[in-house]
């Protein structure tokens, strides 16, 4: 028996407006979206997505879960996605250089990470 990946859920208080700036800051595509779910992927047809489901509490500490993401430019990727409206924060990494933490709109911690060892 095989396991496919298919998405991570998100909870959201606004799942509409959160899932469509990550769909802008990724560049993935809506494939569903409804007053209480707003669902994304890389392309129409393939996983795994981001799917941003409604629930009315606010978030209130620190992510169990992240995503982590490994640009080209960690500088450059950093200040678009500031721009963008992330924002950086400490969740205890310390004085480390080698990733950045950001946080959405929502405040759900994500890292941009800088180039691979060789």
């Amino acid at each position: 028996m095989g396991l496919e990946w298919e998405q991570v859920i998100v909870h959201s208080v606004d799942p509409g407006a959160l899932g469509q700036w990550w769909a802008e800051a990724l560049g993935w595509v809506v494939v569903y979206s409804s007053e209480d779910e707003f669902e994304i992927r890389p392309a129409p047809d393939r996983m795994p997505g981001l799917d941003f489901v409604r629930i009315d509490e606010v978030k209130q500490a620190k992510s169990r879960l992240h995503l982590d993401f490994r640009p080209e430019d960690q500088d450059a990727e950093v200040a678009r996605l500031i721009a963008h409206g992330a924002k950086r924060v400490d969740i205890g990494q310390g004085e480390q250089s080698s990733w950045v933490v950001l946080a959405d709109p929502e405040g759900n911690e994500f890292c941009i990470l800088g180039q691979r060892s060789q």
